[in-house]
């Protein structure tokens, strides 16, 4: 994700004057509802707080690794089997929450005031979306998930290395990547912008529970809450930046011989944290968008050359099949739980997965909203739920089952290099095909500038929710919480490697996803009362059963069209 995050919010000076909600009302604004204001940039408890929490759990991983290791896996095993159906049930509830949404009489509502119109056409909306999807997860799972799947079939429902396994193999991926992610992303997006655009809140996460605590939303409770989200994002980053440098190692071994191994993996994660903590400071906003660009441009070349050169028909023909079977098997799938067996693989995979998207859904949410004012509910779920979805259910197709092919028809060995080390899948599959040395130095590079992007927008957003929702947090605030994410990165890889930064991010996402069943819960609050045109709609904002008099997706789609 590029530093479009800050720019895409912030208040149009050429802007009709009442545009808005009070005081600017986009995130990072300092409008907190009539009679209140709050000082840009203010350090307040949630900060200090914040990074005491952070501090405390990188010397603790570092002096103490051992027991650090234990406490986690048994924490682990104690989340998920007493709550990791919760998991199922929040993210499958939160889904369904949407789909009412996007066709009920709610779905007109616009994320700002009745006259706003979106920012940006559908076309570039559209990009960016997908552009908050090209993340390291790409590099990462497009060919690993598959393929392991392939080898070690879900719940064993297929026998390993055979047709019917390919397909299961990427139904289970389609699953992990999919709908799920997207909702959870897709509730936070249309809260804050719904909290932020249309009643002028704070883009705070404790923001979002006004409906339901009232006040004590900027007490001692709402505290806690945003600390809360800090704390998720925080480890959901780590996560990835940990993910990446796992990437960016095996990569560089097969191009450079350089040693795959911890010491490698840290100084790559040292490096590219100083990288993105500069670029934070600095605000380099055109090289990061150029940057950005790139990525997607890489990628989408990627993605056509291995259309050409792969098995064509074969994945055709296997990206059909299986999205048949994801969509005959997807309520079971939601619901599959663990009570007759079947715990580690949930934990390595489903659970994981979940969970990360539950760590990340402040962040990618804080994103969608900055980039979607004026448009529809129903615009907004329809395309963040499918475009992205479809987008990763592609690449998965594309480049797993050329891994898949290899391995069933080729006499490859793909999934056992995965076993052997999870960051080996993407390369390996490169290897059986032209130009490899060409297009494992372009996935190096894809894993680099997904790295640095990502981090880049996650120090500002941390930066952001720990200084009172400011757009611009100081510069000290940024290198603390640069600094505190490699740290946090660095310490679990040393402590286990990938299964430390898998343990920990299930663990510390479960009181988060209490919040988020509970944002959806004070958004449909929010929502009702603007419906009902109740006091709880914002000032000079026509609502009721038809919320504003020109909210149809004609008109909406002519304003796109004139963008």
């Amino acid at each position: 994700m590029s530093r479009q995050l800050q720019g895409a919010s912030e208040p149009n000076p050429t802007a009709a004057p009442g545009n808005g909600p009070p005081d600017g009302g986009g995130p990072g604004s300092r409008a907190a509802g009539p009679g209140r204001r709050h000082s840009a940039g203010r350090l307040g408890s949630v900060f200090w707080a914040s990074v005491a929490v952070a501090a405390v759990f990188i010397a603790w991983a570092t002096l103490f690794t051992e027991n650090l290791n234990s406490v986690t896996e048994s924490s682990l095993n104690w989340v998920t089997s007493s709550f990791g159906w919760s998991y199922l049930l929040v993210t499958l509830a939160i889904l369904v929450f949407l789909v009412f949404l996007a066709f009920s009489p709610a779905g007109r509502i616009r994320l700002g005031k009745d006259t706003d119109r979106p920012e940006f056409s559908t076309p570039a909306w559209l990009a960016m979306l997908l552009g908050a999807v090209m993340g390291i997860g790409l590099i990462s799972y497009g060919v690993a998930e598959p393929i392991s799947h392939l080898a070690d079939p879900p719940h064993g429902l297929a026998e390993p290395n055979t047709p019917e396994a390919a397909v299961r193999a990427l139904q289970y991926s389609y699953f992990d990547w999919g709908l799920h992610a997207w909702g959870v992303f897709a509730v936070f997006g249309l809260a804050i912008a719904y909290s932020t655009y249309r009643k002028g809140r704070r883009p705070l996460v404790s923001q979002l529970f006004t409906p339901l605590l009232g006040d004590r939303a900027d007490g001692p409770i709402g505290k806690v809450i945003d600390v809360l989200a800090v704390f998720a994002t925080l480890f959901g980053t780590a996560t990835s930046l940990g993910l990446g440098a796992l990437q960016i190692n095996n990569g560089l071994g097969r191009l450079l011989g350089i040693p795959v191994g911890s010491t490698a993996q840290v100084l790559i994660v040292a490096a590219i944290t100083a990288v993105f903590t500069v670029s934070a400071v600095s605000g380099i906003d055109r090289g990061i968008k150029m940057l950005s660009y790139t990525s997607g441009t890489l990628a989408i070349a990627m993605f056509v050359f291995m259309m050409i050169v792969g098995p064509t028909v074969f994945i055709a023909n296997l990206y059909i099949e299986s999205i048949g079977v994801w969509a005959g098997d997807f309520f079971r799938m939601s619901l599959q739980g663990t009570a007759f067996g079947g715990l580690e693989w949930m934990q390595w995979w489903t659970y994981f997965m979940l969970a990360w998207w539950v760590a990340w859904g402040a962040f990618v949410g804080i994103f969608l909203a900055r980039i979607s004012r004026g448009r529809t509910i129903r615009g907004f779920i329809t395309g963040v739920l499918t475009v992205p979805s479809l987008a990763f259910f592609t690449w998965f197709a594309v480049f797993g089952g050329s891994a898949i092919h290899v391995d069933l028809f080729r006499g490859g060995d793909i999934a056992d290099q995965t076993a052997a080390d999870f960051g080996n899948a993407f390369f390996a599959t490169l290897e059986h095909y032209p130009l490899p040395a060409a297009t494992s130095a372009i996935a190096v590079l894809l894993a680099v500038i997904f790295f640095v992007t990502s981090a880049d927008s996650n120090t500002y957003v941390l930066g952001s929710m720990t200084s009172d929702g400011s757009l611009a947090p100081r510069r000290p605030v940024l290198v603390l919480w640069g600094v505190l994410t490699g740290g946090t990165a660095v310490t679990l890889m040393l402590a286990d490697g990938l299964d430390a930064l898998q343990n920990t991010v299930i663990v510390t996402s479960l009181p988060f996803l209490v919040i988020i069943a509970g944002v959806a819960v004070s958004f449909w609050k929010d929502l009702a009362a603007d419906l009902r045109g109740g006091p709880a709609a914002p000032p000079g904002t026509t609502t009721g059963t038809t919320p504003g008099p020109t909210t149809d997706t004609a008109e909406e789609a002519e304003t796109d069209a004139a963008h």
